[in-house]
Formats: C-alpha cells, structure tokens, sequence
C-alpha cells in the first residue's frame, strides 16, 4: 500500500512531461513547421457539479486534458467546474441522457439505487485504507460498477476528499449526548443519515435534508446547526467561517465518483475506452496524492479560523462507533439491493469483511 502511494510521485513526474509535451510552442511559419492536427473526432463535456473544490477540480481538469494526450487528440474535452452546467442531479440525469459525457458525483441513493454502498460510515478510515479499499480491481469497484449500470453510467474513477468529522456552532462534540438538541444537515446518503440518527439516539437532534451546495448559507442563517465535514471542505467551500466547533471523528470517508454514459463508453473503440481508463488512473492518483498532503495544512488554516478542533482518542471513536449500531444499518440499507443482485453469494459478509480485512491490514503494515 505504501508503494503504491509512493508511486504517485513518480506518476505525476510521467504527468508533466506528457503535458509538456503537448504544450510545447509551436515552430513559426517557415521553420519546418509540422502540420495542423486534426480536429478531434469527439468534442465532450466533463461538468463538475460542486462549487469550490479546487483540488478536486485540478484532477479532473488534468482527467480532460490527459484523455487528449493519450487518444493522440481523437477526443477533446472541455472541463466545467462550480456548478456552470446545472446541480448534482441535473448532471446525473444529463449523463443517464447522453447530453454530457463526464460528470463527478455523490451517489446518493434517490439516484443510484445502490449507492449507499459507496462509503457506509465506518469502514474506510485513512488514505492508505482508501486506495486499497476503491481499487478498480477490488470488491467495492466491483459492487459500485454494477450499481452504476443499473441506472445507465460506467464508473471510471474516484475523487476523494478524506475523512469525515462532525461540526456545528453550539458545543464540543466529545461523546453522543453532545448531539443534544442539533439540528444537523443531512444528505441522500441514507448510510451516514442512519449513523448519525444512531449516535444521536435520545439526544433531540434533528435532520435536516439539504444540498450540499446550500450548505453553507443554511449554517450561516442558522436553518441547521451542524453537519458532518471534511477537511478541505472547511477551508476551500468555507465552512471553517459558519462552524464554531469541529470534532475529527474520521466515521466516514468521501469518494465521490466519476462516470459516463455507458451507452456512451460501450460504443468506442477498445483504444479509446483504454486512453480514457488510463487518464482516470492518472487523475485518481494524483487527487489521493494532493488531498493527503494538503490536508496538514487544511488543519492548521481551520484552527487559526478560530474554529476549536477536536481529536477523539480510540477510545472515544469506538463509544460513537458502538452506538452506530452499523450491522443494523448495513442490515436494512445494504442487504436488500445486495441479495437482489448477487443471490446466495451473501455479498454482504463478504463485503463488509474485505473492508474489514484492508483496516486491519493497513494498521498492521
């Protein structure tokens, strides 16, 4: 695992040199210029759904432009960050109609029946875990391949943003009963509303379902008093200004994914569908490699925001994990659509235990 990460940095080497490549001026009339290229055979779209993420849009912007260098400039594709094309479900269903061809997206489960199955809460914990855990030949991408297909996209890549604490603007979260009375912004992601309904039993807190887009302006006019975070989205989407308090509770992990039609992706050629996989294994790296260095600094821009941060001791972690109660939530919310899509293989289990298997092999490396 740990080579793989440290492979990273010999990749983007391999990264910059293929875009300098193909940005290298051009020679001027009469110096034995080369000829023009082609025109692309295929012009496309990659809209970004989410407004603000910088590092996640500089993955998929390479993405676009490394699809270019490796199809030999057969497929062009222009990047539409923050939002310019529409919302998150506008995107998804403009994907499932062919009208775009990349999107990034939360699969919440209004969308992607199957989706929850993407980050059930306490599972994945750490970068190392992640890139084990989302591997394209691993259990999961498996699972997430199939949940796509169901609703008409083909998965090509992750983009991860790290672990997931707890914030709000009335008290520190140091055990469950510090839930008390929060009202708590909520999403379509039924596993993590299962959790936190869980960890807050008999507290009062109460959910709220909004976008996530809409978030900040919700903390800040006091629609909601809390709501689970990450690290980069504290500092780049500016929750750190609206959150007085932060717990690092790490009881989920974000992986949003990547897709196309795939309609789309089954009608090319087998050279083609090459250079866009290759372009996602390029950008997925390079994402899992900017997220876990900048997350230190992320840290310590959030504490000189003044936002009082909070690290729970194992100890502390496995009183919320426990209140979880996570074989119910996989019970009712995994279950039903694994047993329908893989009957008598109790894919469940199986699941659940290579993801158990990855933590503690990552703990012990």
């Amino acid at each position: 695992m740990k080579h793989k990460l440290v492979t990273i940095v010999l990749s983007v080497a391999v990264i910059v040199s293929l875009l300098a490549i193909g940005c290298a001026p051009e020679a001027a009339p009469g110096e034995g210029a080369p000829p023009a290229a082609p025109e692309a055979e295929y012009s496309w779209r990659f809209g970004m759904p989410f407004i603000g993420q910088q590092l996640r849009n500089e993955s998929c912007q390479l993405f676009c432009d490394l699809i270019n260098v490796y199809s030999d400039g057969r497929i062009k594709v222009e990047f539409y960050p923050d939002g310019l094309l529409g919302t998150h479900d506008e995107h998804f269903h403009a994907i499932q109609e062919g009208s775009l061809e990349f999107s990034n997206f939360a699969p919440y489960v209004n969308l992607i029946p199957g989706g929850m199955l993407n980050w059930m809460p306490w599972t994945v914990g750490s970068y190392d875990e992640a890139a084990a855990a989302y591997a394209p030949d691993g259990m999961l991408f498996g699972v997430m391949t199939d949940a796509w297909d169901e609703v008409g996209g083909k998965l090509l890549f992750y983009t991860p943003m790290g672990p997931y604490g707890i914030g709000n603007k009335l008290r520190p979260l140091k055990t469950p009963d510090d839930f008390k009375n929060i009202k708590f912004r909520v999403s379509g992601s039924l596993g993590f509303v299962r959790t936190i309904q869980n960890m807050s039993e008999g507290t009062g807190l109460t959910c709220e379902t909004i976008p996530w887009a809409d978030l900040y302006n919700a903390l800040e006019r006091g629609v909601v008093d809390g709501c689970w975070s990450l690290w980069g989205s504290l500092v780049e989407e500016r929750h750190m200004e609206v959150l007085k308090y932060y717990t690092a509770l790490g009881f989920g992990w974000d992986a949003n994914n990547v897709v196309t039609n795939k309609e789309l992706w089954d009608s090319l050629p087998a050279d083609l569908q090459d250079a866009i996989w290759r372009a996602g294994r390029m950008a997925e790296e390079r994402d899992y490699e900017v997220h876990r260095r900048a997350e230190m600094g992320f840290r310590k821009t959030v504490a000189e925001a003044g936002v009082e941060i909070y690290y729970p001791t194992f100890e502390e972690r496995e009183v919320f994990r426990e209140k979880a109660n996570m074989a119910v939530v996989w019970a009712e919310l995994c279950d039903p659509w694994l047993d329908e899509h893989y009957p008598g293989q109790n894919m469940s289990q199986k699941l659940q235990d290579e993801l158990a298997r990855i933590s503690a092999e990552v703990a012990g490396a």
